[in-house]
Protein backbone atom coordinates (compact mmCIF):
# COMPACT_ATOMS: atom_id res chain seq x y z
CA UNK A 1 0.00 0.00 0.00
CA UNK A 2 1.83 3.16 -1.13
CA UNK A 3 1.57 6.56 0.91
CA UNK A 4 -1.12 8.42 -0.49
CA UNK A 5 -1.99 12.42 -0.23
CA UNK A 6 -5.02 13.65 0.16
CA UNK A 7 -4.30 16.55 -2.73
CA UNK A 8 -4.49 14.02 -6.13
CA UNK A 9 -6.76 12.43 -7.89
CA UNK A 10 -6.09 9.37 -10.03
CA UNK A 11 -7.93 9.06 -13.68
CA UNK A 12 -7.97 8.00 -17.29
CA UNK A 13 -8.79 9.46 -20.36
CA UNK A 14 -10.74 7.70 -23.41
CA UNK A 15 -7.48 6.49 -24.52
CA UNK A 16 -7.23 4.59 -21.44
CA UNK A 17 -3.73 7.16 -20.34
CA UNK A 18 -3.67 7.83 -16.66
CA UNK A 19 -3.67 11.24 -15.16
CA UNK A 20 -2.33 12.13 -11.59
CA UNK A 21 -4.49 15.73 -10.99
CA UNK A 22 -2.83 17.69 -8.11
CA UNK A 23 -4.87 20.48 -6.21
CA UNK A 24 -3.35 21.58 -3.33
CA UNK A 25 -3.74 25.09 -1.00
CA UNK A 26 -0.10 26.27 -3.17
CA UNK A 27 -0.75 25.05 -6.78
CA UNK A 28 -2.47 23.14 -9.43
CA UNK A 29 -1.17 20.45 -11.24
CA UNK A 30 -0.92 17.26 -13.59
CA UNK A 31 1.40 14.26 -14.59
CA UNK A 32 0.65 11.76 -17.32
CA UNK A 33 1.71 8.22 -16.00
CA UNK A 34 2.57 7.37 -19.44
CA UNK A 35 6.45 9.65 -19.35
CA UNK A 36 6.13 10.60 -15.63
CA UNK A 37 5.56 14.25 -18.08
CA UNK A 38 4.38 16.60 -15.84
CA UNK A 39 1.68 17.74 -18.38
CA UNK A 40 0.74 21.50 -16.40
CA UNK A 41 1.63 23.16 -13.50
CA UNK A 42 0.48 26.64 -11.98
CA UNK A 43 1.03 28.43 -8.39
CA UNK A 44 -2.14 29.70 -7.47
CA UNK A 45 -0.17 32.99 -6.48
CA UNK A 46 -0.22 34.03 -10.35
CA UNK A 47 -2.67 34.62 -13.36
CA UNK A 48 -0.66 32.81 -16.58
CA UNK A 49 0.46 29.65 -17.42
CA UNK A 50 4.24 28.90 -16.21
CA UNK A 51 4.31 25.64 -18.69
CA UNK A 52 3.09 25.43 -22.54
CA UNK A 53 0.99 22.88 -24.13
CA UNK A 54 0.15 22.70 -27.64
CA UNK A 55 -3.77 22.80 -28.57
CA UNK A 56 -3.46 19.79 -30.62
CA UNK A 57 -1.04 17.60 -28.85
CA UNK A 58 -2.20 14.16 -28.91
CA UNK A 59 -2.40 12.10 -25.69
CA UNK A 60 -2.52 9.09 -27.02
CA UNK A 61 -0.41 5.54 -25.76
CA UNK A 62 3.03 5.46 -27.22
CA UNK A 63 3.14 8.98 -28.24
CA UNK A 64 5.65 12.25 -26.68
CA UNK A 65 3.08 14.92 -25.12
CA UNK A 66 4.13 17.74 -26.87
CA UNK A 67 4.58 20.37 -24.12
CA UNK A 68 5.29 20.78 -20.69
CA UNK A 69 7.84 18.83 -19.28
CA UNK A 70 9.06 15.66 -21.33
CA UNK A 71 11.67 13.05 -19.55
CA UNK A 72 14.58 12.89 -21.80
CA UNK A 73 16.54 9.48 -21.24
CA UNK A 74 18.73 7.45 -21.32
CA UNK A 75 19.74 9.81 -24.71
CA UNK A 76 18.95 12.98 -25.39
CA UNK A 77 18.01 13.96 -29.21
CA UNK A 78 18.76 11.49 -31.49
CA UNK A 79 20.07 7.91 -30.47
CA UNK A 80 24.00 7.50 -31.32
CA UNK A 81 23.90 4.80 -33.65
CA UNK A 82 20.35 3.74 -34.47
CA UNK A 83 18.13 6.25 -35.61
CA UNK A 84 15.09 4.14 -35.64
CA UNK A 85 14.92 4.84 -32.06
CA UNK A 86 12.60 7.26 -30.44
CA UNK A 87 13.89 10.87 -30.25
CA UNK A 88 15.18 11.69 -26.80
CA UNK A 89 15.09 8.05 -25.90
CA UNK A 90 11.95 5.90 -24.47
CA UNK A 91 11.49 7.53 -21.16
CA UNK A 92 8.53 9.88 -22.83
CA UNK A 93 6.47 7.13 -23.95
CA UNK A 94 7.38 4.54 -21.21
CA UNK A 95 4.63 3.97 -18.35
CA UNK A 96 5.05 5.20 -15.27
CA UNK A 97 3.87 3.86 -11.63
CA UNK A 98 3.44 6.35 -8.58
CA UNK A 99 5.12 4.32 -5.52
CA UNK A 100 4.34 7.46 -3.45
CA UNK A 101 2.80 10.76 -2.81
CA UNK A 102 2.96 12.44 -0.09
CA UNK A 103 1.70 15.87 1.74
CA UNK A 104 4.27 18.35 2.89
CA UNK A 105 4.19 20.81 5.69
CA UNK A 106 4.85 23.46 3.37
CA UNK A 107 1.53 22.71 1.69
CA UNK A 108 3.20 21.03 -1.79
CA UNK A 109 2.42 17.90 -3.22
CA UNK A 110 5.05 15.31 -3.57
CA UNK A 111 5.22 12.60 -6.38
CA UNK A 112 7.45 9.39 -6.42
CA UNK A 113 7.16 7.51 -9.96
CA UNK A 114 9.26 4.80 -10.97
CA UNK A 115 9.52 3.54 -14.39
CA UNK A 116 8.14 0.46 -15.63
CA UNK A 117 10.44 -2.06 -17.69
CA UNK A 118 8.69 -3.06 -21.03
CA UNK A 119 9.13 -5.41 -24.14
CA UNK A 120 10.54 -1.97 -25.48
CA UNK A 121 12.91 -1.24 -23.07
CA UNK A 122 14.83 -4.38 -22.65
CA UNK A 123 15.12 -4.35 -26.57
CA UNK A 124 17.09 -1.06 -26.92
CA UNK A 125 19.42 -1.83 -23.18
CA UNK A 126 21.87 -4.09 -22.63
CA UNK A 127 21.68 -3.08 -18.94
CA UNK A 128 20.00 -3.18 -16.03
CA UNK A 129 18.45 -0.05 -14.17
CA UNK A 130 16.36 1.28 -11.87
CA UNK A 131 14.96 5.30 -13.16
CA UNK A 132 13.14 7.25 -10.11
CA UNK A 133 11.30 10.46 -11.11
CA UNK A 134 10.54 12.78 -7.44
CA UNK A 135 8.41 15.80 -8.29
CA UNK A 136 7.01 18.51 -5.42
CA UNK A 137 4.47 20.62 -6.65
CA UNK A 138 3.65 23.79 -4.64
CA UNK A 139 5.02 27.59 -4.98
CA UNK A 140 7.62 26.01 -7.30
CA UNK A 141 8.19 22.80 -9.05
CA UNK A 142 11.08 20.78 -7.92
CA UNK A 143 11.89 17.68 -10.70
CA UNK A 144 14.71 15.03 -9.76
CA UNK A 145 15.31 12.09 -11.96
CA UNK A 146 17.39 9.85 -10.58
CA UNK A 147 19.28 6.82 -12.43
CA UNK A 148 20.61 3.87 -10.50
CA UNK A 149 23.08 0.93 -12.70
CA UNK A 150 22.21 -2.09 -11.28
CA UNK A 151 24.83 -3.97 -13.79
CA UNK A 152 28.17 -5.16 -13.06
CA UNK A 153 29.67 -2.58 -15.63
CA UNK A 154 28.94 1.01 -16.00
CA UNK A 155 27.31 2.85 -18.48
CA UNK A 156 26.54 6.43 -20.07
CA UNK A 157 23.61 8.32 -20.48
CA UNK A 158 22.94 11.67 -22.08
CA UNK A 159 19.44 13.10 -20.30
CA UNK A 160 17.19 15.86 -19.75
CA UNK A 161 14.33 17.94 -18.87
CA UNK A 162 12.90 19.14 -22.01
CA UNK A 163 10.62 22.16 -20.56
CA UNK A 164 8.26 24.05 -22.42
CA UNK A 165 7.94 28.02 -21.04
CA UNK A 166 4.84 29.84 -21.82
CA UNK A 167 5.17 33.34 -22.90
CA UNK A 168 3.53 36.41 -23.98
CA UNK A 169 5.64 36.27 -27.80
CA UNK A 170 8.78 34.94 -28.60
CA UNK A 171 9.53 38.41 -29.82
CA UNK A 172 9.25 39.86 -25.99
CA UNK A 173 11.79 37.86 -24.10
CA UNK A 174 15.41 37.41 -23.10
CA UNK A 175 17.64 34.42 -20.93
CA UNK A 176 20.43 35.37 -18.74
CA UNK A 177 22.46 33.36 -16.93
CA UNK A 178 24.43 32.37 -19.85
CA UNK A 179 27.04 34.75 -20.24
CA UNK A 180 30.11 33.88 -21.81
CA UNK A 181 28.77 30.20 -22.14
CA UNK A 182 30.13 27.94 -24.80
CA UNK A 183 27.47 26.74 -26.85
CA UNK A 184 27.24 24.62 -30.21
CA UNK A 185 24.70 25.56 -32.87
CA UNK A 186 23.06 22.88 -34.10
CA UNK A 187 21.32 25.28 -37.00
CA UNK A 188 24.67 25.81 -38.38
CA UNK A 189 26.03 22.84 -38.25
CA UNK A 190 26.73 22.27 -34.70
CA UNK A 191 29.28 25.24 -34.85
CA UNK A 192 30.74 26.42 -31.37
CA UNK A 193 30.38 29.84 -30.28
CA UNK A 194 30.43 32.12 -26.92
CA UNK A 195 27.67 33.67 -25.20
CA UNK A 196 27.11 37.36 -25.19
CA UNK A 197 25.35 38.94 -22.03
CA UNK A 198 21.67 37.87 -22.77
CA UNK A 199 19.73 35.36 -25.21
CA UNK A 200 17.48 36.96 -27.76
CA UNK A 201 14.99 35.53 -29.98
CA UNK A 202 15.00 36.72 -33.80
CA UNK A 203 15.33 33.51 -35.43
CA UNK A 204 14.79 30.27 -34.57
CA UNK A 205 17.32 28.75 -32.42
CA UNK A 206 18.53 25.54 -31.30
CA UNK A 207 21.64 25.74 -28.98
CA UNK A 208 23.00 23.39 -26.51
CA UNK A 209 25.16 25.37 -24.08
CA UNK A 210 28.48 23.48 -22.43
CA UNK A 211 29.83 23.14 -19.25
CA UNK A 212 27.83 25.08 -17.76
CA UNK A 213 25.58 24.68 -14.50
CA UNK A 214 24.48 28.11 -13.86
CA UNK A 215 21.27 29.61 -12.86
CA UNK A 216 19.12 31.21 -15.73
CA UNK A 217 16.53 33.96 -15.50
CA UNK A 218 13.79 34.05 -18.44
CA UNK A 219 12.66 37.58 -18.51
CA UNK A 220 8.99 38.13 -20.16
CA UNK A 221 8.38 41.86 -20.33
CA UNK A 222 5.19 41.67 -21.37
CA UNK A 223 3.91 39.42 -18.38
CA UNK A 224 5.92 41.18 -16.12
CA UNK A 225 7.67 38.55 -15.08
CA UNK A 226 10.76 36.38 -14.91
CA UNK A 227 11.23 32.37 -14.37
CA UNK A 228 13.88 31.10 -12.26
CA UNK A 229 15.58 27.92 -13.80
CA UNK A 230 17.73 26.42 -10.88
CA UNK A 231 20.12 23.31 -11.91
CA UNK A 232 21.86 20.88 -9.77
CA UNK A 233 24.17 18.47 -11.43
CA UNK A 234 23.10 19.54 -14.90
CA UNK A 235 26.11 20.97 -17.07
CA UNK A 236 24.28 21.28 -20.38
CA UNK A 237 21.39 23.66 -21.28
CA UNK A 238 19.34 23.32 -24.48
CA UNK A 239 17.19 26.49 -26.01
CA UNK A 240 14.77 25.96 -28.44
CA UNK A 241 12.21 27.99 -30.29
CA UNK A 242 11.60 26.30 -33.52
CA UNK A 243 9.97 28.84 -35.61
CA UNK A 244 7.86 29.53 -38.22
CA UNK A 245 8.86 26.81 -40.95
CA UNK A 246 10.05 23.61 -38.64
CA UNK A 247 6.64 24.71 -36.25
CA UNK A 248 4.17 24.33 -39.70
CA UNK A 249 5.95 21.28 -40.74
CA UNK A 250 5.89 19.43 -36.84
CA UNK A 251 1.87 18.44 -37.51
CA UNK A 252 1.53 18.84 -33.37
CA UNK A 253 2.83 22.33 -32.90
CA UNK A 254 -0.83 23.97 -32.26
CA UNK A 255 -2.42 26.63 -34.71
CA UNK A 256 -0.60 29.35 -36.68
CA UNK A 257 1.22 30.70 -34.71
CA UNK A 258 0.98 29.42 -31.39
CA UNK A 259 4.72 28.39 -31.55
CA UNK A 260 5.44 31.97 -30.77
CA UNK A 261 4.52 31.64 -27.29
CA UNK A 262 6.80 28.78 -25.95
CA UNK A 263 10.57 28.75 -25.52
CA UNK A 264 12.01 25.50 -24.32
CA UNK A 265 14.80 25.85 -21.80
CA UNK A 266 16.23 22.18 -21.07
CA UNK A 267 18.20 21.25 -18.32
CA UNK A 268 20.30 18.76 -19.38
CA UNK A 269 23.44 16.88 -19.71
CA UNK A 270 24.44 16.01 -23.44
CA UNK A 271 27.09 15.63 -25.70
CA UNK A 272 30.49 15.82 -24.01
CA UNK A 273 28.61 16.63 -20.45
CA UNK A 274 27.36 12.99 -21.00
CA UNK A 275 27.41 10.72 -17.46
CA UNK A 276 28.81 7.69 -16.82
CA UNK A 277 27.61 5.75 -13.70
CA UNK A 278 29.23 3.09 -12.47
CA UNK A 279 28.09 -0.49 -11.22
CA UNK A 280 25.73 0.02 -8.13
CA UNK A 281 25.75 3.49 -8.01
CA UNK A 282 23.35 6.36 -8.40
CA UNK A 283 23.00 9.57 -10.84
CA UNK A 284 20.46 12.42 -9.78
CA UNK A 285 19.34 15.48 -11.86
CA UNK A 286 17.27 17.93 -10.39
CA UNK A 287 16.05 21.43 -11.88
CA UNK A 288 13.31 23.93 -9.90
CA UNK A 289 11.18 26.94 -11.63
CA UNK A 290 10.07 29.31 -9.82
CA UNK A 291 8.32 33.10 -10.56
CA UNK A 292 9.33 35.97 -9.58
CA UNK A 293 7.57 39.70 -10.47
CA UNK A 294 9.78 41.49 -13.05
Amino acid sequence: MIKTSSNIKIYKNEDGLEFIEINNTLADGRVALQGAHVDWWKPKSIKDDVLWSSSNTRYEKGRSIRGGVPICWPWFGEHPTDNSFCLHGFARVIPWELIKSVDLKNGATKLVLKMIPTEVVRNQLTYSFELILTIIIGETLNLNLKTTNLSDSPFTISEGFHSYFYISDITNVKLTGLENALFTDKNHNFKKGVEGQTVSFKSPIDKVYLNSSNDCYLEDRKLNRIIHIKRSNSHSLVVWNPGEVKSNEMGDMGEKEEWRRMVCIETANTLENSVVIYPKLSHSISTEYSIQES
